[in-house]
């Protein structure tokens, strides 16, 4: 879509969003942490109206047909609605980066330079059926000086606006403007181009969905973007793992909540640990629901299980998001990087094993946003790295990588000193 500025409607909500962007960027720490206890207490405070909006959500994504999966990231409940408001509660109390300086040295001429972290200034987020993901982008925006302009799915409208409504009022108490959090309401898709397009008013667009609406961005946007979130993740028990830490690791990958994006998708398994490993895995997983799509040699294994299906020939490049699992045998550890290099959205991945060696080689050569060793690709989030929350997982290298918290949401000036300097 070429929309020419004087034709986007979304002129006055870019407008008002760096108007308030200004105001955010001299707003001192203080206040910003009292906003996010505002809006973590009106979470809890409106709790039955933020609920029953979401109810109504849930009740036409069933009607309309949503996968399991999709409706279990747009259901919000009573538990976790409290970790949304501890994890901005979270965020509040971490080290605001604004302001921060660094780098600092003198130069032989006497003059004093140095780099100050500032807000990047008006952020476009889009994104689809998860109402956490309108608090988490509003709190880390706040809190490091930015306003943001939401675009959220259709899906989940009404929880958003209920979610809206909290974040407003929080503004209002602590007499910053309103226009620091915008959502656009419209849900006509045509938003998200004009979205892309407002290049005057916002400096970088985050999309956070599936493959298509990434690619749409990157293709129409005149905005820098900032893509990830799209995980098919590995985890390779290498020769030398222990097969009792193996399993609960692979488990809780796979179980724990199998429709995110940093959850198992495909398993390898070193050929000297597969005959015992693989069908200690299958009658594990299967107890919980977990269906499998096995490669010729991992079939040989486990292929008189009913829960274990060959795999086709686009099971190793599928995200899951549900409880199925791609099983593969490998020969060796160059295999499994191979098979890493070709499928992996750089993501996260893992190795299980007990080999220094192959750990350090696992964690040179596997170039995803997080890797691990020994442990559940589960962990790659925001709040579990420390950052409090995130406004995405970037599977990118520049500018940010991982889950993006405030210290991505911020950019740098230099500063210079000096005494009456002139250039010779």
């Amino acid at each position: 879509m070429n929309t020419k500025p004087s034709e986007n409607p979304l002129i006055p909500i870019g407008k008002k969003a760096r108007e308030a962007a200004r105001v955010l960027a001299r707003t001192s720490t203080d206040v910003k942490n009292r906003l996010l206890h505002a809006i973590a207490d009106g979470l809890l405070a409106h709790q039955d109206a933020i609920l029953d909006a979401n109810a109504q959500d849930i009740a036409d994504g069933k009607a309309a047909g949503l996968r399991a999966n999709l409706i279990d990231r747009m259901t919000l409940t009573p538990a976790r609605l409290r970790n949304i408001a501890q994890d901005t509660r979270n965020v509040a109390a971490l080290p605001d980066p604004v302001g921060e300086e660094f780098d600092g040295r003198v130069l032989p001429n006497g003059l004093r330079i140095h780099k100050r972290r500032t807000p990047l200034g008006v952020i476009g987020l889009i994104y689809e059926a998860r109402p956490n993901v309108t608090v988490d982008i509003a709190a880390l925006s706040l809190k490091t000086g930015n306003a943001a302009i939401m675009r959220g799915s259709r899906e989940i409208r009404r929880s958003n606006l209920a979610i809206m409504e909290v974040i407003h009022q929080a503004l209002r108490k602590t007499d910053l403007p309103e226009t620091a959090v915008q959502y656009i309401e419209n849900p006509d898709r045509a938003m998200v181009g004009h979205l892309l397009t407002l290049h005057e008013y916002v400096d970088m667009i985050i999309p956070r969905g599936g493959a298509g609406l990434h690619a749409y961005c990157r293709e129409h946007s005149t905005i820098p973007v900032i893509t990830g979130g799209i995980g098919i993740c590995h985890i390779f028990v290498d020769a030398s793992a222990d097969s009792k830490q193996a399993i609960p690791i692979i488990h809780n990958a796979k179980v724990q909540r199998p429709s995110v994006c940093n959850a198992l998708d495909t398993l390898l398994v070193h050929q000297d640990m597969a005959p015992t490993l693989l069908p200690q895995v299958v009658d594990r997983l299967a107890r919980d629901g977990v269906t499998f799509r096995a490669e010729e040699r991992a079939l040989a294994l486990v292929g008189d299980h009913p829960a274990v299906s060959p795999a086709g020939p686009e099971d190793f490049d599928t995200e899951w998001l549900s409880l199925v699992l791609s099983l593969k045998v490998v020969s060796n550890l160059d295999e499994a990087l191979d098979h890493i290099r070709e499928h992996s959205t750089q993501h996260s991945d893992s190795i299980l094993t007990n080999d220094w060696r192959n750990a350090q080689r696992f964690l040179d050569e596997v170039d995803s946003a997080a890797v691990y060793v020994n442990a559940s690709t589960r962990f790659t989030d925001g709040a579990q790295f420390g950052l409090g929350a995130e406004v995405a997982i970037s599977t990118q290298k520049l500018h940010a990588r991982g889950p993006m918290g405030l210290q991505e949401l911020t950019t740098y000036k230099w500063i210079i000193v000096g005494d009456g300097h002139v250039r010779p």
